[in-house]
């Protein structure tokens, strides 16, 4: 870890480092006020000699105070004596014991200097102004009773001046509220620091970008934001900026254009045409990015066919509010042809829409089938395919799809995944020797000077611009809901013989329903095309690639407009928005 790791654990912590700091604070001030106070009270006295010399060399000597210097050590011991302690005990009356009293006084001497201090202490004010006088009185006792002449007071040679009493304390010395608020601050700082590290030293979740390719060795190719805005029940994005004008679906918006980016420019000469999105474990939002991908290449004018390959748990339909019927499985047992099951989805004419189908018994066998293969195959010619596929760590379908497409995007939840589970489902892909394009970084919290300009560097609309846009978009969200591929009844000009099925649907209609098919002139070109096709079905047995893939038909008839527009006017620009 260098310091940008530990700056940036102290940064996610911070709330942690607040409240330990706050503990320490409030732990310290509680017991600073559960505590018994002490006072403390000084008084000093002068040691000098008491007789008075007439000899002129007495005086000088006595100017000097040389013989009362000598015995400042000596008083400075006998202040400590059991005998002081007993004759202050029973001054003030006190009932603790001399060797408590003695515990409770402090005894000084200023260098160079015959003064003599004694502290006292106790737990108020006036027990310790007294105390401190009466040990004062009792040591001149103590002098006298062995200096003295008989043992009488003031009969020593050396006495002991007292100017004034002792001052009565105003606070007391124990405890000291600013000192322990700064001590329980500091060590509830240092507490906090030290969970921090040892939080990030042994966090194995992913985090951020240059860790993920540092560790892994795998470039990060997608960087979805953590957004609470995006539809809880269907969980797409929408590209017009009218329904999307929030700070933070443009986030969305805009990392999902980068991922489309980078996987445009991934491989220039040979771009991947199938890819993979999946996940190491559930719940990362795979299937959430499959569908905005999907609908994110879609609007930017490349065909796309999203396939719901989750057998076990499909969303691809809920997600996209389509209808969860017959689908892949359906197709890939025969029951039902790939115009039959595949829809469109909802507002992107350039996406078609596969789900899951009847959920199977054996889904890794589906998924493996020749079959399966050869559909994905067929698809890709026309059209660029996104997979949704099951978990790689769960299930061993990611694995089997990975090892049939061009390759595939690992989803990856910030915060949640660790690195040994995105390591494990980086091997079991490259076991099953699949391309792994790149890490997915989802749900990445939207925070930083950086994040917040790049994400709201977008175009500010006039209010009446804004609910505009809001008021068409209201007025196609509340429309009749697409729910299949359910193709618009269109008579051409000339068809030809029709089967028992399509006389049906070639029976005159009324102006409701023949005025969209009339707005739609390319739709309903290709439409007639599709009725021409299977107006002749012998025309099937002449043609030797018809013959050789009898799937050809169906995969022209979903992908008809796609492939007679590409006919018409080659390959084809955006359609449907800009």
């Amino acid at each position: 870890m260098d310091i940008r790791d530990y700056l940036r654990a102290l940064r996610r912590n911070w709330i942690a480092i607040i409240l330990m700091t706050a503990v320490g604070l409030g732990a310290a001030y509680g017991w600073a006020k559960i505590q018994t106070p002490v006072y403390e009270a000084s008084v000093s006295g002068l040691v000098k000699s008491r007789v008075t010399p007439t000899d002129p060399q007495e005086q000088l000597a006595q100017s000097t105070d040389t013989y009362a210097r000598a015995k400042v050590p000596t008083y400075l011991v006998m202040a400590g004596w059991r005998s002081v302690a007993v004759n202050a005990g029973s001054t003030l009356g006190l009932s603790d014991s001399p060797e408590s009293l003695v515990k409770r006084i402090t005894v000084t001497n200023p260098e160079a200097t015959n003064i003599i201090n004694i502290a006292a202490t106790a737990s108020s004010p006036k027990a310790a102004q007294q105390l401190a006088d009466a040990w004062m009185k009792g040591l001149v006792s103590v002098i006298d009773d062995t200096d003295g002449i008989d043992r009488q007071p003031g009969t020593s040679p050396v006495m002991i001046y007292v100017a004034q009493t002792a001052a009565l304390p105003e606070a007391p010395i124990f405890p000291s509220v600013p000192t322990a608020l700064l001590i329980g601050g500091l060590l509830g700082l240092g507490g906090g620091i030290a969970f921090a590290m040892i939080r990030a030293i042994s966090d194995r979740r992913v985090r951020g970008t240059d860790d993920v390719e540092q560790r892994l060795g795998m470039p990060v190719v997608g960087i979805i934001p953590k957004v609470d805005s995006v539809a809880v029940e269907r969980r797409i994005v929408a590209e017009d900026d009218a329904r999307a004008d929030s700070r933070t679906d443009f986030a969305v918006r805009e990392s999902l254009r980068a991922l489309r980016t980078n996987l445009q420019f991934m491989d220039v000469d040979h771009p991947p045409r199938t890819i993979v999105v999946t996940s190491a474990l559930a719940g990362e939002g795979k299937s959430t990015v499959a569908a905005n991908l999907a609908m994110t290449l879609a609007a930017a004018g490349t065909n796309v066919v999203l396939v719901d390959g989750d057998l076990r748990r499909p969303t691809v339909a809920s997600t996209l509010g389509l209808v969860a019927g017959a689908g892949l499985t359906d197709v890939l047992a025969g029951r039902a042809k790939l115009t039959e099951v595949a829809q469109t989805a909802p507002d992107i004419p350039n996406l078609a829409v596969l789900t899951a189908g009847t959920i199977p018994p054996n889904p890794s066998e589906v998924l493996g089938s020749a079959r399966m293969h050869q559909l994905v195959k067929d698809l890709t010619k026309h059209a660029t395919v996104i997979i949704d596929a099951p978990p790689v760590l769960a299930v061993t379908d990611g694995a089997v799809l990975a090892n049939q497409a061009d390759g595939a995007l690992l989803v990856v939840a910030v915060g949640k995944t660790t690195y040994d589970v995105v390591d494990k489902a980086l091997n079991t892909l490259e076991k099953a020797r699949g391309r792994v394009l790149g890490v997915v970084l989802n749900r990445v919290p939207v925070t930083g000077r950086q994040a917040g300009y790049a994400y709201d560097y977008r175009e500010k609309s006039s209010p009446k611009e804004t609910a505009g846009k809001a008021g068409k978009s209201a007025e196609a969200a509340s429309g009749p809901k697409r729910t299949g591929a359910q193709p618009v009844p269109v008579v051409p000009a000339d068809q030809g013989p029709l089967l028992p099925d399509e006389e049906a649907s070639a029976q005159p209609v009324d102006e409701a329903v023949a005025a969209p098919a009339a707005s739609k002139p390319r739709r309903a070109t290709a439409r007639a095309a599709r009725a021409a096709r299977t107006a002749a079905p012998a025309e099937r047995g002449k043609d030797p690639a018809l013959a050789a893939d009898p799937g050809a038909g169906d995969l022209d008839s979903l992908l008809g407009d796609f492939i007679a527009d590409d006919a018409a006017t080659g390959p084809r620009r955006q359609r449907g928005r800009t």
